[in-house]
């Protein structure tokens, strides 16, 4: 399938990047925790083609990186403890899970379920082209079930191909996955990643 163009991360090069998107295109990109792999969560053939790329199993759902708070509430509805965490751990390595309130994102995205996973990174590139995108499938870009990746050379050497742009910021800081918490009903922890499960626990209450 081959790999994408490589772009610096500058204005131009997250322009061009957020015009591939827009044109139904995939792109690697970097965010405060790995790198990612993402598209237009509302274009269904391209979101296929980000399950194809990893091969990863379409029974499993996507995240979405969004670029605002104002941007997550027009497609999940947070609540209160959503919003609560939102403000503590936003921008930053906490993704949140909570009922889709759009119904025009690929159900491929969401994989059955009736909520969506989002997050704001606290990254500057991917930020950047978030404000021209809005939102962003935000998986982790490596073969699913391999280890995740924290520089464009480690992308590049992984065997991932068929993306259509790498947008290289560089190597990223924390090379772990996001915490992932649920606040549909009592909230839940689904995974520990760069957040400490007793740090959360500690703002909304036992989880």
């Amino acid at each position: 399938m081959g790999k994408g163009k490589i772009f610096q991360c500058s204005e131009n090069a997250v322009a061009s990047c957020a015009l591939v998107v827009n044109n139904g295109g995939v792109v690697v990109y970097p965010t405060d925790t790995i790198y990612g792999i993402g598209c237009d969560p509302y274009n269904d053939l391209a979101v296929k083609r980000i399950f194809t790329i990893k091969g990863r199993s379409e029974k499993k759902p996507l995240p979405i990186l969004t670029y605002s708070m104002q941007d997550a509430e027009r497609i999940v509805s947070l609540g209160r403890t959503g919003r609560m965490l939102a403000e503590r751990y936003w921008p930053g390595a906490l993704t949140i899970v909570a009922p889709t309130i759009d119904r025009r994102i690929s159900p491929r995205v969401m994989a059955g379920s009736s909520s969506l996973a989002v997050r704001i990174p606290a990254n500057n590139c991917i930020l950047l082209l978030l404000s021209h995108c809005k939102y962003l499938v935000g998986t982790s870009a490596n073969l699913s079930g391999n280890r995740t990746l924290k520089s464009t050379q480690e992308v590049l050497d992984s065997g991932l191909e068929g993306y259509d742009a790498l947008l290289d910021g560089g190597t990223v800081e924390k090379g772990i996955e996001s915490t992932i918490v649920s606040v549909e009903g009592k909230p839940k922890i689904l995974r520990e990643g760069a957040i400490k499960s007793k740090e959360i626990s500690h703002l909304i209450g036992p989880i």
